[in-house]
């Protein structure tokens, strides 16, 4: 049988956060595992999973409007998300760990006075040590121009933000910015401390962007090193030619390249690369590799007329 998560909390589908959390409170520390008189583990564990969803506004909402099913097996594509939790819901199977998370300690019980005083939100007295979320991580995809030249990007984050009374909280937007600098490398992390949802009893985690680089149609980079492919044809590789690469800065550099060109040769050019994180004036090198394209057949003649050419006499 399904869980309905309005009545494991024993409260009404209208329910307010605040009174979400009022209940989650009484019965979580009713049925904890470690209360001897009405502790229990399946209830204790029904209560976890039912606040999960109910405290969290986007799996609220798909869970109104589609049920458990929609929650766990995913909106049906027809319905779209709507801005709400769209991907496939699995609670984590840890009672304890929404638990802490709520009351921000590993053992509440050990805090109350055996006088029957009066108990702070959550039922801890003050002094509780704060507990700190993980660290909430996320991809910034960046293009090599912004690599190159630097940028300046905007990203709209919503987080859950604790209300003037100091129980409840609300889902408000803001805007982190983020100062790209010439040259920073793939899995550079940006970290915004204590950006993420607030709570009672609890510090917000970190929101952590990690670059990620973005394919670029005519180079590859290799740390500070831009890669361009060439192909050419196996007369250009015996005889000669020059290479035209327009640079991420907009120039036109024409390169000559009067060697033999085999399938392992690279023509290296100096500084023309990407800039160096920590020194932008200085830049890593344009590599330039060549992919000769052999004819696929020779008649006769040819192929005489090639041995003749490439026939040495000492």
């Amino acid at each position: 049988m399904e869980l309905d998560y309005y009545d494991s909390l024993e409260v009404k589908r209208d329910a307010t956060n605040a009174e979400i959390k009022q209940a989650y409170r009484r019965l979580a520390l009713k049925f904890h595992p470690s209360n001897n008189e009405t502790g229990n583990a399946e209830r204790f564990t029904e209560l976890g999973e039912a606040y999960d969803v109910l405290s969290d506004p986007r799996k609220k909402a798909t869970y109104d409007k589609f049920g458990v099913e929609g929650l766990k097996g995913g909106i049906p594509p027809e319905h779209g998300s709507g801005g709400a939790w769209s991907s496939k819901y699995i609670y984590h199977g840890n009672p304890d760990k929404t638990f802490k998370q709520f009351f921000g300690g590993d053992n509440p019980f050990a805090d109350f006075d055996t006088n029957d005083a009066p108990l702070l939100f959550g039922g801890l007295k003050p002094g509780v040590v704060k507990t700190q979320d993980s660290a909430i991580e996320r991809d910034l995809p960046l293009s090599l121009d912004d690599l190159f030249h630097g940028c300046t990007k905007k990203i709209k984050i919503s987080r859950r933000v604790m209300n003037e009374d100091g129980h409840t909280s609300s889902i408000r937007d803001k805007i982190l910015t983020i100062d790209v600098k010439p040259g920073w490398k793939e899995g550079t992390r940006i970290v915004f401390p204590k950006e993420g949802d607030q709570g009672p009893n609890r510090i917000p985690a970190d929101i952590v962007f990690i670059v990620r680089h973005k394919s670029h149609p005519l180079f590859v980079r290799q740390l500070s090193d831009l890669i361009y492919k060439v192909q050419i044809s196996l007369e250009m590789a015996l005889t000669g030619f020059s290479v035209e690469v327009e640079t991420l800065d907009g120039r036109l550099l024409r390169i000559p390249i009067n060697d033999i060109v085999h399938p392992a040769y690279k023509k290296v050019v100096t500084g023309e690369g990407m800039p160096l994180a920590q020194d932008p004036s200085q830049r890593g090198n344009l590599i330039i590799t060549f992919d000769i394209q052999f004819p696929e057949k020779l008649s006769a003649e040819r192929k005489s007329l090639i041995k003749q050419a490439l026939t040495f006499k000492c």
